[in-house]
């Protein structure tokens, strides 16, 4: 996890960076594309709109599920440009979590004042095997928010 820690905050820092010169005010698109640049420029290997299948009776199902970006294969960002963070945002990003198998992502809105008030950081915290009930999963999932 301290690895993750790490990969976070530079994260964290390139996507300031990008708020700092854009601010507010612009598609999910364009702070995409500004954010990859800040991550290749900090050495940061990404990929970019990842589709998800959903696991289904031993089949892959392509459902619509695409991440944002998946930075170092560990950390997942779904990006926004909204005027308030719901609750859909953090389920949406937890779906990510869950179903990618992996442990952090960030959810960053970039239509905000300050930055800072515009992250969460949400952590997976399941690390056994699959689970097969839907009410176990719900109990399984964590988020943090710093």
């Amino acid at each position: 996890m301290a690895e993750e820690n790490e990969l976070t905050e530079r994260i964290i820092g390139a996507a300031i960076e990008v708020h700092k010169v854009l601010g507010p005010g612009l598609l999910e698109s364009a702070y995409e594309e500004c954010l990859c640049y800040e991550l290749s420029r900090a050495g940061l290997a990404f990929c970019r709109q990842v589709r998800l299948p959903v696991a289904y009776k031993g089949i892959k199902l392509d459902c619509g599920y695409v991440m944002d970006l998946l930075v170092e294969d560990s950390v997942v960002i779904e990006i926004k440009a909204v005027a308030a963070l719901l609750p859909v945002h953090a389920a949406q990003l937890t779906t990510y979590l869950r179903l990618s198998g992996k442990q952090v992502g960030l959810l960053i809105n970039f239509d905000v004042a300050v930055l800072k008030n515009g992250l969460r950081r949400v952590v997976n915290r399941y690390a056994g095997p699959p689970l097969t009930s839907p009410l176990l999963r719900v109990s399984a999932l964590k988020e943090e928010v710093h």
